[in-house]
């Protein structure tokens, strides 16, 4: 071999080595769910697919349940770029881009099944591009929790028996206009706090989806659970901007497509488990109440006049979910 023409191959290798060690990184990833939830493990997933697919090169540290603050502070930091990613409700994002609220339109979907299309639409990915200018994130996909359902203290047999309750929400506009509509007493909690809220009065109703009232166990602090389905419920992978700006084109591609895959499973997985852990809530003795968009009156239209104003694509999105639907 002459030496002359292998010394540049082995320049040219060296320095992919270094570039590769240059670009290691151990990423941080937050969101406020606990560390049995869907969305959680959905995380911890991702973190294990890219330390595999880059031999340990780009590790991912999970931080559940607040452990990096609320979901304000969270996006807070990936906009500054302390925190490179967080899988965070779309309701957070809607704070900061009114038009995200559209997913929260009540009875939107029909089923799980239905609210995955929607999310797979191409209004929701085109809705992702406008996120790096707007919020300063990269929106990688959409992720879902189960749709909605109350859960309260003390019987219920109408909607006017809600007027007045104090009633957990997660601290969102597009939630806390639907239910002061319906005139109850909207009370934003972050998920820890619901159990002890539900035990010693601070609450008596609360705004939830199956999985957490099953497995963190509210129904033991609930008479009634109305199964209204009556909201989606969201999640977006997302990734600081300024993180992203400066990984390599291998980096993103691959990030994109292993976080993508995980939270699509994650939406395949609510599709199979939301009944299931309905059923499981309804095998403890739990009543149920199960009504349709008719229990909430002019709830819904109401809520639809309050966001065509807000929402520039809640129109787009009504339609959307009329051709998607089954």
């Amino acid at each position: 071999m002459n030496r002359l023409t292998s010394l540049p191959a082995a320049i040219a290798a060296l320095t992919m080595l270094l570039a590769s060690t240059a670009s290691a990184a151990d990423f941080r990833l937050g969101l406020i769910t606990p560390p049995q939830h869907i969305w959680t493990e959905a995380a911890e997933g991702f973190a294990a697919d890219l330390a595999e697919a880059t031999d340990g090169a780009h590790t991912v540290t999970t931080f559940p349940a607040q452990q990096l603050g609320n979901e304000a502070e969270m996006m807070q930091q990936l906009q500054t770029g302390a925190l490179d990613m967080a899988f965070l409700t779309v309701a957070e994002v809607s704070n900061r881009v009114p038009d995200f609220g559209a997913f929260y339109a009540p009875f939107l979907a029909t089923d799980l099944d239905h609210a995955g299309r929607i999310l797979q639409s191409d209004l929701a990915a085109r809705m992702l591009e406008d996120l790096p200018g707007k919020a300063g994130v990269v929106g990688i996909g959409y992720g879902m929790a189960g749709l909605r359902q109350i859960a309260t203290k003390g019987e219920v047999s109408s909607a006017a028996d809600l007027k007045g309750k104090k009633l957990r929400i997660t601290p969102f506009k597009p939630i806390l206009d639907f239910y002061n509509l319906l005139g109850a007493a909207p009370t934003p909690m972050p998920l820890p706090a619901v159990y002890d809220a539900l035990a010693n009065g601070q609450v008596n109703a609360i705004d939830m989806d199956a999985e957490p009232i099953w497995k963190l166990k509210y129904y033991e602090q609930a008479d009634t659970v109305i199964v209204s389905n009556h909201m989606m419920f969201p999640m977006v992978g997302l990734v600081s901007a300024k993180v992203w700006k400066v990984m390599s084109e291998q980096d993103r591609a691959l990030i994109a497509k292993l976080m993508k895959a995980r939270l699509d499973e994650c939406v395949a997985t609510y599709i199979v488990k939301d009944a299931e852990w309905l059923e499981q809530v309804r095998g403890t003795g739990t009543a149920f109440l199960e009504v349709g968009p008719e229990f909430f009156g002019d709830v819904p239209a109401e809520w639809d006049k309050i966001w065509s104003q807000q929402s520039a694509v809640l129109g787009e999105m009504r339609d959307v979910a009329a051709d998607t639907a089954e």
